[in-house]
C-alpha cells in the first residue's frame, strides 16, 4: 500500500520546480514541440506534448522518476498501478520499477484492446486488479480511456483511486464541435469523481517560456497565451 503526506494537488501559481524540470525535459527530449499543430478538436494548438517519443530507456526511465516522485508529493492513497492500453501500459510498468527504487514496491496491471480466447484469456494482464487502482495515463482528452479503466476495475471488484497523467493542458473539451465549459480533467474530477494530479500544466509550461531564458522559445509565449485565452478553462 502506498501512503504518503497530504499535499494539494491543483496548479499553484507559484512555479513548481518539479513542474518546470519536466517542461524543460519534455522539450529538450523533442515531446513537447512549438509550431502549429492539428488537435483532435479540429483546434490549431500552438504546441503538442507526444508520450510516445518518451522512446529510449534513458527518457522513460527519466519520465518515470518524474511520476513517481510527482505521487509521493501528491498524497494520493494507491495499493497498485494500472495502465490503460496502450500508451499506459509502459508508464505503468516504468513507474511501478521507480517506486520499487524508491521503497514502495506494487503491484501493477494493464488491459489489452481486445480479449484473449486462449491461455489465460480476458483483458487483464498483470496482477490482479484489487484494492485501490492508481490510473496511469499520459493526458486525458475526452476521459474515454478513464471511463474504460473505471468499468473494468470496478468489474473486477476494485475501486478507482485516481488517476496521474504527464500533462494537463487546462483547454476546454469539445463535443460535437462546440466547445464546452471544463476541461476533459474537470470531467473526470467532477463527474467520474476521481482526483487527477498531473506533472505539470499549461500554467506551467507558460511559466516556462517565460522564464527559461531560451531566445529560440520566446516567439511561443504569446501564441501558446492567445491559445490559453481562447481555449483555456
Amino acid at each position: 500500500m502506498m501512503t504518503t503526506p497530504s499535499n494539494p494537488s491543483d496548479a499553484a501559481a507559484v512555479a513548481s520546480p518539479l513542474a518546470q524540470d519536466f517542461v524543460q525535459f519534455a522539450v529538450e527530449a523533442g515531446v513537447l514541440r512549438f509550431g502549429e499543430f492539428k488537435t483532435k478538436a479540429g483546434r490549431l494548438s500552438p504546441y503538442f506534448f507526444n508520450a510516445g517519443l518518451f522512446d529510449d530507456g534513458a527518457k522513460l526511465g527519466r519520465l518515470a522518476g518524474f511520476y513517481a516522485r510527482c505521487l509521493l508529493d501528491s498524497g494520493l492513497q494507491f495499493d497498485m498501478l494500472f495502465g490503460p492500453a496502450y500508451k499506459g501500459i509502459p508508464l505503468a510498468a516504468a513507474v511501478a520499477v521507480e517506486l520499487a527504487r524508491l521503497g514502495h514496491n506494487l503491484p501493477f496491471a494493464y488491459n489489452r484492446k481486445e480479449a484473449k480466447d486462449h491461455g489465460e484469456g480476458g483483458t487483464l494482464v498483470g496482477a490482479p486488479v484489487r484494492g485501490r487502482v492508481l490510473i496511469i495515463d499520459d493526458v486525458i482528452s475526452a476521459g474515454t480511456s478513464v471511463r474504460e479503466s473505471i468499468a473494468m476495475i470496478a468489474a473486477a471488484g476494485a475501486t478507482p483511486a485516481a488517476v496521474v497523467i504527464a500533462l494537463d493542458r487546462q483547454e476546454k473539451a469539445s463535443e460535437g464541435g462546440a466547445d464546452m465549459a471544463w476541461s476533459a480533467v474537470q470531467y473526470v474530477r467532477d463527474q467520474l469523481k476521481l482526483d487527477v494530479v498531473s506533472i505539470a500544466c499549461l500554467q506551467d509550461l507558460l511559466q516556462y517560456l517565460q522564464f527559461s531564458g531560451a531566445a529560440e522559445l520566446a516567439p511561443h509565449l504569446q501564441r501558446v497565451m492567445a491559445y490559453r485565452d481562447r481555449y483555456g478553462v
